[in-house]
């Protein structure tokens, strides 16, 4: 039996993909912003909403894990994995993520956002 409820895993994926998500869309809006785009308003306007919503969900997440003495640690990453601890309610728990999985579901949940930024 995991010493880490289920419900609070979202929650602690959360705090590894968003700040993923906020560096790679900021560094990308760099990109764009000096690259030699004819049109970069549209871009920027994709980026810029989702970033937005990104940042909210992530101050949500945070306050979630403040609130209920909950945090991410992140360990070691040794090319191949990186590893996380999740500390909750006086327990750690350490767990391994394949880097292209966190890249491969990084990269899903961007297209999530920008969908929801086009409607």
């Amino acid at each position: 039996m995991p010493l880490i409820p289920d419900e609070a895993l979202p929650m602690f994926e959360n705090a590894i993909y968003f700040p993923m998500m906020i560096t790679i869309l900021e560094n990308d809006r760099k990109i764009i912003e000096s690259g030699p785009f004819k049109l970069k308003a549209p871009y920027l306007k994709i980026i810029e909403d989702a970033l937005k919503l990104i940042r909210v969900e992530s101050k949500q997440t945070n306050i979630y894990l403040t609130r209920n003495r909950m945090k991410v640690i992140k360990r070691q990453n040794d090319g191949t994995f990186t590893e996380y601890t999740f500390m909750h309610g006086g327990y750690e728990e350490h767990r391994r993520y394949m880097n292209l999985r966190l890249r491969n579901r990084t990269e899903e949940l961007i297209s999530v956002y920008f969908a929801m930024v086009e409607c």
